[in-house]
């Protein structure tokens, strides 16, 4: 007998911290579930100077599909002269950071351990210039 599998889009919440949007994912970010997860970063990442934290320690694994999404965001966000963060606490998402420094991203990414240093943080440089390879058009 074949099993079906049944995945869902990853799991998240939103909430507004001032001018910023903080978005927090739990689950899995993979090629099954990259697509409405990253529908929904290109509409917060539609507006003029776009304030984005993306909490990614509830994620318990990320694909290139996942890496691809956020790649994107942080394209759209640059284009719009935005800011885009990152959570990883070491802790809890060492596979997390392991994969983003595998792919050469940890140093793309402005991130952050601790969602409160996220959202306080000053950035310590402008925005990087160069984009990113784009997961879609």
């Amino acid at each position: 007998m074949a099993k079906t599998l049944i995945t869902s889009a990853p799991r998240h919440t939103e909430r507004a911290v001032g001018g910023t949007t903080v978005v927090e994912l739990r689950g899995e970010i993979d090629i099954l579930t990259a697509p409405s997860l990253g529908t929904r970063l290109d509409d917060l990442t539609a507006v003029g100077l776009p304030d984005l934290v993306v909490d990614l320690r509830g994620v318990s694994f990320i694909d290139c599909a996942g890496l691809g999404v956020l790649c994107r965001a942080r394209n759209r966000v640059t284009e719009r002269h935005g800011r885009l963060r990152l959570v990883t606490e070491s802790n809890r998402s060492k596979q997390i950071l392991r994969i983003l420094r595998g792919a050469g991203l940890d140093g793309v990414f402005e991130m952050h351990d601790h969602l409160p240093g996220a959202l306080a943080a000053v950035p310590d440089r402008p925005p990087l210039p160069q984009r990113l390879g784009d997961a879609r058009p």
